[in-house]
């Protein structure tokens, strides 16, 4: 549930700093980024708390991964002006707040995230029997629940902690949401909305609670989000009503689950920096070309003349990615028949990567060359993301009435 304004919806998200990017970043995460940054007010955020989870041994080299995940983040098409760019740890409240969510949150909830064994069991080499590392799904938590963002891009593997983002502000909402005069606060608010708007909200929130009419609450939250004349405290407080709780302080949010990537590495698996298959979104042109020229194929085709099967063969992946259908019908042909040789075969990806890359090179390069510019990016997105994260904090140390 949200109170923000449907013209206005947030969305949260995050990477760990690991230095440059590649395609596999762009077209898993990043390509999404630049489309949601024109529809939706965008958080992004270069998540290098979350990096001491794995790395805490050495986090030494974290300034530079994140300066240079910045600059591909701006070459691929962030836009500042579009989106709030910002580093996790020079907004402290992110800290604070996951301070006092861990004072609610049940062990439980933690140890049973599905990625907590999971990435034990991966990164056996690892000393990580630490807080810190059970603890990052609610680190998670707090990032997302700061901006009260209505949206956060994931992919599947991470729909686990969003559901945890979900009950964790649930259980904060019903633990600190319910004022003592809740119901007569409330009922003021509903007169403040005007006689036909508050006849019509009462007759939703009736539908709902009688009836379990699900199409009523939802058009009672969109009436609520088209109200102009009621404050955001009033707004928190009626979205709560509607359902018989209390006032929402901490809106849950929603999940939006990203395309799955289709870009292959070099040799076919996933492309990632650990299996070194990998083509950064910077690299020189030359570079790339002599990486795609030596691409395995399709083992059948030892020599020209042998046919070959492109289901067989690694550059097949990329053409899924980059080449249209006619191209594609002419490898199938050329492969089965031999009519074509692997380098020929190849030529379409490497015209379709470099057209693809010239214009982040392009825009990476100017940022390279000023990259005083890239650190006052993070730092005003970082000032611009904290007065945000002030205000949630204020909202929740109040609920809680921790503080006079």
């Amino acid at each position: 549930m949200s109170t923000n304004s449907t013209q206005n919806e947030r969305v949260v998200s995050g990477m760990r700093p690991t230095g440059r990017l590649h395609l596999g970043h762009y077209h898993g995460v990043i390509k999404n980024w630049v489309e949601m940054q024109l529809n939706y007010e965008c958080f992004f955020f270069v998540a290098d708390w979350h990096a001491l989870t794995t790395h805490y041994e050495d986090p030494s080299r974290t300034p530079d991964h994140v300066e240079e995940m910045v600059i591909d983040w701006l070459a691929a098409g962030i836009s500042p002006s579009s989106a709030t760019i910002f580093l996790q740890s020079m907004v402290p409240e992110h800290a604070e707040l996951h301070l006092l969510l861990s004072m609610i949150t049940p062990l439980g909830w933690l140890e049973r995230v599905p990625t907590y064994k999971d990435q034990q069991e991966k990164l056996r080499e690892k000393d990580l029997a630490t807080y810190g590392f059970l603890g990052y799904p609610l680190l998670q938590s707090a990032d997302i629940l700061m901006y009260k963002a209505d949206f956060v891009p994931v992919g599947e593997d991470q729909i686990s902690h969003i559901e945890l983002t979900r009950e964790v502000a649930r259980r904060f909402n019903y633990l600190y949401g319910r004022e003592p005069d809740f119901e007569k606060r409330a009922e003021e608010a509903v007169a403040k909305m005007g006689k036909k708007n508050a006849k019509a909200y009462r007759n939703y929130r009736k539908a709902y609670q009688e009836q379990g009419d699900s199409e009523a609450l939802t058009v009672a939250q969109a009436l609520l989000n088209s109200q102009q004349n009621i404050s955001l405290g009033d707004k928190e407080r009626l979205f709560g009503y509607l359902e018989g709780i209390s006032k929402i302080i901490l809106p849950e949010p929603q999940a939006r689950l990203t395309p799955a990537s289709k870009m292959p590495g070099l040799d076919g698996q996933k492309m990632s920096k650990s299996y070194g298959n990998t083509i950064a979104l910077r690299e020189e042109p030359d570079d790339v070309v002599q990486k795609l020229r030596k691409m395995p194929t399709d083992p059948a085709r030892v020599r020209r003349t042998d046919p070959g099967d492109p289901a067989k063969c690694p550059v097949w992946q990329l053409h899924e990615v980059y080449s249209n259908d006619s191209t594609k019908e002419w490898v199938i042909e050329g492969c089965k028949s031999a009519g074509i040789g692997c380098l020929d075969c190849k030529q379409p990806v490497i015209d379709g990567v470099l057209a693809e890359l010239a214009p982040m090179r392009a825009r990476g390069l100017e940022f390279e060359k000023d990259r005083q510019l890239v650190r006052d990016i993070i730092t005003d997105g970082s000032e611009a993301a904290r007065n945000v994260a002030r205000e949630t904090l204020d909202d929740v140390v109040e609920a809680m009435r921790f503080s006079r």
